[in-house]
């Protein structure tokens, strides 16, 4: 029997390599920021066409590379950080397996060119498929330049999971962030289809912070560090109102490689207990400085995850040091609150000038959001003397009329079949009807938070807010097909400001925005201007609503089944669908039912939870052992 085994051909194992190191155009900006860093670079830049599809490039002043290291850095396995295997456990570099750029050429069209500074001609190298086209001298900059064109130009497959242009550049974006706050003292710029997205220039930590989410975060830092001998910690954490129901400015850099740590992170979110709303997440920005040996960062391809000696040693340091900085925030929190009012309103004097009512405005409705703890209605440890009573008063009428029903009552009211069919109604009289106007009986709100009405079978409870999140996501998506919604003019403009990353997103869905009602134009830089708000809203505060729909837009970007309008529908409708905890009148509660049963799918809001329940008769007659 002949040979079987064979040693796999070196563009053959690179693409397999690639399968783990490069997974999207966002791993090769990762990789490639990275060996800047390490090459001792003070200037990067990032140029980006169509999400990476078409071309990545990264510039800097490095300390280049000679010929014979420009050929050696595509072969797999080639680095000039580890030597011997004690290396491992005493790396400061972000690079060290010399699999990256082999893995890159193997799958993309790749032009380098770098110069070592004391050499006056530098280094042209071409490589398509791990294959060498080109290699000569050339004039150029000191440092490497590197373009990385036409990425998975030769695995077709590997290029059609690609996601949408959105979701491809809110990786990147995301990668060149984590680099660049890790890095403050090294100035980045990152172009985008020909504009300047960020322009960050050598600072500290809190500027860095600040040039990269925006000016409003500056007064809401709160710097801790704590020293042992073993690990330190230092960075900043927001106040409590900078957290968000949404993840995504959560971060972590241990020897300043950004890492993702579940247990960690819990440490930092434990020390806001009671400060911050469930289910809200804080801002944080932290470094953790240890020895190389007590970690070990081999475990994964990306290095995003990472071992330590001890972790809970670290989850307690991490713990104390977020407490004791938000205990002395809060030593005297009325001049913070103060001052902080004053930022907040005279932040745009023009806007300020235009509109003080509004602003005012605007400011006390942000803070009336704030609800304390909602109790259900069915909670058995809540006393039965502070629960409210349906039976009192006024509604002891619309009791006697649900259980006084005739014989002849029962004929003319309809059935809800409890599938999902549900819209399948049958009316004997009138097909057309609502199967819910009864003269004898209208709806009743309980605990103001759920609608009770009645059916031929027995008794329907509605969730008044989910049942209207279903309503208006389907509105939504109508605005979307072939139904605009109306727009209200604002009696004045207002100007809103955005982060960099914020303002490249909002401007991508713009289109979809007007088409729901919203008057919002570029005004340039990182700047828009509110004209008008969908018609049917109310009291909406225009920077919350927005900034919560960039939120849910980038969190739902990063799932892998994204429909960019369904999600812009599914948030604006849990934004703006009434709320439990608001009362109803009589004519609300019956409009909110008609449109709930016109629904396509009236059983479930946009996320797939119950908007009602149904029980029968019998079920009920159980209840009392019958």
């Amino acid at each position: 029997m002949s040979d079987i085994i064979k040693l796999l051909p070196d563009n053959i194992a690179n693409q397999i390599a690639a399968g783990e190191v490069i997974q999207r155009p966002a791993s090769v900006v990762k990789e490639l920021l990275e060996n800047s860093i390490d090459a001792g670079a003070k200037n990067i830049q990032l140029i980006i066409k169509d999400a990476g599809r078409a071309l990545i490039q990264v510039v800097d002043d490095g300390c280049g590379m000679s010929e014979t290291d420009a050929r050696m850095c595509f072969e797999r396995h080639a680095t000039s950080k580890i030597k011997k295997i004690d290396d491992l456990f005493s790396l400061y570099t972000f690079g060290f397996r010399g699999e990256a750029m082999a893995s890159i050429a193997a799958v993309a069209q790749v032009e380098m060119k770098t110069k070592l500074h004391e050499q006056e001609v530098g280094t042209l190298l071409i490589v398509e498929g791990s294959k060498v086209i080109q290699q000569e001298p050339v004039a150029t900059n000191a440092g490497t330049s590197i373009s990385v064109r036409h990425l998975f130009y030769n695995v077709p497959a590997r290029r059609n999971f690609l996601k949408s242009n959105q979701i491809e550049t809110k990786h990147i974006l995301d990668e060149f962030i984590h680099v660049a706050l890790a890095n403050p003292s090294v100035f980045f710029s990152l172009h985008h289809n020909g504009s300047e997205i960020y322009h960050l220039k050598s600072s500290n930590i809190r500027q860095r912070i600040v040039n990269v989410f925006g000016k409003n975060y500056n007064e809401k830092l709160v710097p801790i560090e704590e020293i042992t001998d073993y690990v330190s910690v230092r960075g900043f954490i927001g106040k409590p109102e900078l957290s968000k129901k949404t993840r995504g400015e959560q971060f972590f850099f241990v020897n300043n490689r950004f890492i993702k740590n579940n247990f960690l992170n819990h440490a930092i979110s434990k020390a806001y207990d009671g400060m911050i709303a469930d289910k809200n997440f804080p801002f944080y920005c932290l470094f953790i400085d240890i020895e190389p040996s007590a970690i070990d960062i081999n475990v994964h391809p990306t290095k995003q995850e990472i071992k330590f000696e001890d972790e809970k040693a670290i989850y307690l340091l991490l713990n104390a040091a977020a407490k004791h900085g938000l205990s002395q925030y809060s030593v005297m929190p009325t001049i913070d609150f103060e001052h902080e009012a004053t930022f907040n309103l005279l932040v745009d004097e023009r806007v300020y000038n235009e509109q003080p009512f509004k602003v005012v405005q605007s400011k006390l409705n942000s803070d009336s959001n704030v609800r304390g703890s909602y109790h259900s209605p069915f909670d058995k440890d809540i006393p039965l003397t502070q629960q409210k009573s349906v039976s009192t008063g006024t509604n002891f009428d619309d009791w006697k009329k649900l259980y006084d029903i005739d014989e002849q009552t029962e004929e003319k009211t309809l059935t809800i079949k409890s599938k999902m069919d549900l819209l399948a109604l049958e009316n004997e009289n009138d097909i057309s009807s609502n199967p819910f106007k009864n003269e004898r009986f209208e709806p009743i709100q309980l605990h103001e938070r759920y609608i009770l009405t009645q059916i031929k079978s027995g008794l329907i409870l509605i969730d008044q807010h989910k049942a209207h999140q279903r309503i208006l996501f389907e509105k939504y998506l109508r605005n979307f097909a072939s139904q605009p919604s109306s727009t209200q003019q604002t009696l004045f403009p207002k100007s809103l400001e955005f982060n960099n990353s914020d303002a490249e997103l909002l401007k991508e869905m713009l289109s979809d925005l007007r088409l729901l009602g919203f008057d919002i134009d570029f005004f340039g830089g990182t700047t828009f201007v509110v004209h008008g708000m969908p018609s049917d809203l109310r009291d909406e505060n225009e920077t919350h609503l927005i900034e919560k729909l960039l939120d849910d837009y980038k969190n739902g970007a990063k799932t892998e089944e994204f429909d960019k309008r369904k999600n812009v529908a599914k948030s604006l409708a849990y934004q703006t669908a009434i709320k439990s905890g608001k009362p109803l009148d009589k004519n609300t509660m019956q409009q909110l039912i008609d449109e709930l049963f016109a629904c396509e799918q009236p059983m479930i809001n946009p996320v797939g939870m119950a908007t009602f329940v149904q029980y029968s008769f019998d079920e009920i007659e159980r209840k009392f052992g019958n």
